[in-house]
């Protein structure tokens, strides 16, 4: 079964063109979108129905940077252990620690300004882990590249926790 870089006819790499990835989506929907499929036998609407349903989920995929590192290291034998390691530098723990503890303040002291500036640093450090990662899965070093996804992971929630306060205290 191809890849989903193979399936859009890109390289196997974390830098992606978006408009590269968008146009081949384009094309691979065009080519098994259920219109074309209307005089069709039922196996040719159900296989058509399944290609979509993979170049979605291909898409989605390689659209975004989080899951695009963990697709290319899971695609180069790296198992990400998401669930059970959950070792992180003692760096990384502390601003972890540091973080929490300002989330836990201003949602406390109700202060949307400390969410900003909160929110600002987390894309900061985001922004740097991702481009980190990216220049070791293209340099082909997997498992270094997976302790940052892993740590990314940290940083993907944590963006969502904040986001919940924001709405919580803007709603």
């Amino acid at each position: 079964m191809q890849n989903h870089f193979d399936l859009f006819h890109l390289p196997q790499r974390f830098a992606v063109e978006t408009e590269a990835l968008d146009s081949a989506y384009r094309e691979v929907q065009n080519r098994v979108h259920p219109d074309k499929f209307i005089n069709a036998t039922d196996t040719e609407k159900r296989v058509a129905m399944q290609w979509a349903t993979r170049a979605n989920e291909a898409y989605q995929t390689l659209k975004n940077p989080f899951k695009r590192a963990a697709y290319l290291c899971e695609l180069n034998g790296i198992d990400l252990q998401i669930e059970s390691n959950t070792t992180m530098a003692r760096e990384f723990l502390m601003q972890q620690m540091e973080w929490r503890e300002a989330l836990e303040d201003a949602k406390a002291a109700r202060d949307i300004v400390a969410l900003e500036n909160l929110e600002a640093d987390l894309r900061k450090v985001r922004k740097a882990e991702l481009e980190q990662i990216g220049t070791l899965l293209d340099a082909g070093d997997y498992e270094a590249a997976a302790k940052g996804v892993r740590q990314l992971m940290f940083l993907e929630k944590f963006g969502a926790e904040v986001h919940a306060v924001f709405e919580k205290l803007e709603g």
